[in-house]
C-alpha cells in the first residue's frame, strides 16, 4: 500500500500487497480514501493481486469506496489472481458488485476472468 495511487489512464489503480487483515484495513481504507480525492467521475481499479491473505475487514472500505464511484458516474473493479479474495466476496454475497479481472488492463477493458466462454461461430 502507498499514499500514492497509479494512475492507468483515466483510471486510478490502487495496489495492495501483503495481508488485509483488521491490523491493516485503516490503513487500506486511507489508500482508498486518497485515491479518491478529486472530485467528478471516478474509475478506480484496487489491484489485490499481491495480497496473500484477506479477511472481511476490509469490505466495509471497498463498499464505500465502490458507493462513491458509482455516485459519481464511474465504476469500482478488483484484480485478484488468488483465491482468498473470492472467498471472502464469496461468503459475504459480494461476487457480482466484485467480479474477478485478472490484470488491470482487463478491468479497465472490462473483461472479468470469470465470463463464459464465448459460443464458437456456426
Amino acid at each position: 500500500m502507498g499514499p500514492h495511487p497509479d494512475v492507468f489512464e483515466e483510471c486510478r489503480v490502487v495496489r495492495v500487497g501483503g495481508e488485509l487483515d483488521v491490523t491493516t484495513a485503516p490503513a487500506f481504507a486511507q489508500d482508498l480514501e486518497g485515491a479518491r480525492h478529486d472530485t467528478g467521475r471516478l474509475f478506480l481499479i484496487i489491484d489485490l493481486s499481491g495480497v496473500t491473505f484477506m479477511d472481511g475487514s476490509v469490505l466495509d472500505a471497498l463498499c464505500a469506496a465502490w458507493h462513491d464511484c458509482r455516485g459519481r458516474g464511474g465504476w469500482l473493479r478488483v484484480v485478484h489472481t488468488r483465491p482468498g479474495p473470492a472467498l471472502v466476496f464469496r461468503a459475504c454475497g459480494l461476487v457480482e458488485r466484485f467480479p474477478r479481472y485478472a490484470s488491470a488492463q482487463d478491468a479497465w477493458q472490462d473483461l472479468p476472468a470469470d465470463r463464459p466462454a464465448a459460443d464458437p461461430p456456426a
